[in-house]
Parts: structure tokens; sequence; C-alpha cells
């Protein structure tokens, strides 16, 4: 068997050992489905503007689980303005913020910018970002004036049962030094991250709490031990599930304590061509009551277009 062919087998089987038999959904079921990484500039950028739009990103499968889901959650791997202000790094993106009406057209309802590149035009074009995101009809959340409101819980539902979603970068930025008084993404120490937790399972022992994380090392399957004992904290401390991102590689899920930790669900929407790269995962959350059903359903891109691959 080739390596290119292992690489395949390996992802597949890690996300085949998570995935969850469908069922049929009460009426008053709620539907949340999270993505990993979205990117809108480069390869992607050369895509969209000569298709004229974003509708070439998105297959009719992707379309159709969107449509049927109540919130859609995807990190935005790029700042959306018109502000050209780059910081001195290796990598740096910006993507028109008229295409986030694409984004919205097509389901996503909150943007994540907890990550190491919604700041790649500055404090000023992360602000912007967030205001564009709102303009055109979603939620941002992972950023903020300050580190206190970048860091900040969101409630994506507010039923019967809360549903809480936190954000945050375990990253060091390149060239962007930690001023919490100044914008930043949501980047605090990670005992705080753990109280936030805590708190809200304290002061709410019915919330279902989401922890998305962007973290680990680029383009490799391992997970390391220290993420691990992070994630396993964050579970003890009352976080229902992690569904993380930043390695472009899907990575080993693991049930911890009757929760479930995606240390990485790889790329969403993105330009790189390897076959790691183009294998990932969604994750999607059906809350009905007290009970929830958690399943992950492996996507490939090709072309930078994400579709569902078929069982």
């Amino acid at each position: 068997m080739t390596t290119k062919r292992c690489s395949i087998a390996r992802a597949v089987s890690l996300l085949l050992l998570w995935l969850v038999p469908g069922i049929v959904l009460a009426a008053d079921t709620l539907r949340i489905v999270l993505t990993g990484d979205v990117l809108l500039d480069r390869g992607v950028r050369q895509r969209v503007e000569r298709t004229g739009g974003v509708d070439c990103l998105f297959s009719r499968g992707i379309d159709s689980l969107f449509r049927q889901a109540d919130i859609v959650v995807g990190n935005l791997e790029c700042p959306a303005t018109h502000i050209q202000a780059p910081v001195f790094k290796r990598f740096v993106f910006r993507a028109e913020p008229e295409w986030l009406q694409g984004l919205r057209r097509h389901g996503f309802t909150h943007l994540n910018l907890a990550n190491n590149h919604s700041i790649d035009q500055g404090r000023a074009g992360l602000l912007d970002t967030r205001e564009n995101i709102i303009r055109y009809g979603m939620v941002p959340l992972g950023a903020g004036a300050t580190q206190k409101e970048a860091s900040a819980p969101v409630l994506l539902a507010d039923g019967e049962r809360k549903v809480w979603m936190l954000a945050s970068l375990r990253l060091p930025l390149e060239n962007t030094p930690y001023l919490p008084k100044l914008p930043s993404v949501s980047q605090e120490p990670f005992d705080t991250l753990v109280s936030r937790v805590a708190m809200i399972r304290q002061q709410d022992p019915k919330a279902y709490i989401i922890v998305s994380l962007h973290w680990g090392w680029e383009h490799h399957e391992r997970v390391l031990p220290r993420q691990r004992e992070q994630a396993h904290r964050l579970i003890d401390a009352g976080a229902d599930i992690l569904v993380c991102h930043h390695p472009h590689v899907l990575q080993p899920a693991e049930n911890y304590r009757g929760h479930m930790i995606y240390y990485s669900v790889g790329n969403f929407i993105f330009d790189q061509r390897r076959l790691r790269n183009s294998l990932a995962c969604v994750v999607q959350i059906n809350i009905t009551g007290q009970e929830s059903i958690v399943k992950s359903l492996l996507v490939k891109i090709e072309n930078c277009r994400v579709r569902l691959v078929d069982k």
C-alpha cells in the first residue's frame, strides 16, 4: 500500500471510530454543525474571483446539511476587511468582506475568530472583520475590543437548555504581543478558560457547553500530551464537547468520560492540495431536552470545494 493510501486509510479510520448512526430526531431538536478552517484567500480567492462568488465552494450535500441545522459555526481563518495593514509574518491573509454574505447565504450563522490569522491585518482589521460579520447577519466569537470581551462565552441557544460556546487560541501570535486592553483574539491563560467553563457549569448545571480550541502541531496527526491533559481538564471542569482545529489534518477523536474530544477536525474550505489536508470532518450535535447525540461526518475538499464523502 502506498504512503498516500495509508494516509487516507488512517484519516478515515480515525473518523469512523466515532461515527454515530443517524436517528429520527424530535421536532424540538436543536441541530448544531461545527466545521474546521475556512480560508477565503490565496488559492480560494483565485477560484472565487474566477467564478464570481463563493457559491463554487459549496456542494449540494453541504448545503443540504447546513439547511437542516439551526446553528452552523465555522473557523474563519482570515480577516474579512478592506483594511490592508499586514502584520509581518510568513503567511498573511485577507478576504473581501462582501464574501461573508455568501457564507451566510449558504448557512453559516457564527464565525470563530480565535485563531492565528484573523488578526493578519492588524487590530483594526480584526475589529473591522468582527463588524463585517455582524453586518452580514452572523455572530462573531473569539475576538473583541479587549481580551475580556474576546474571551467572553457566546450564548448559541437560549431555550430550556442553554447552549454556550467558548473559543480560544492556544498558540502565540506572530509579531502581535499579548496586550489584554487592546483589540485581540481570545487568548486568555488556560487556567482562566477552565475557570470560565466551571463557572458556567456551576451557575447552570443543565447547560450544554462547547469549547473550541485553535491549537496543536500543523500537518501532524499526533496529539501532543499537553493537549490531551488540557482537554481532559476542560471536560472535568464541565465542558460537554471539544471541537478543535489548526493542524489542517484530521487527528484522533477521543471519548473521555462520555464526552467527545475532537482534537482536530481539519480544514473545511481551503486550498491545500495534499490528500491529508483534503480529508476532514464536520461535527453535528443534536440536542433534545437533556439528551444530546454527537456524530462526525467525513468531508473532502477538491479544488477548494467541500463535499460530504459518500458512505
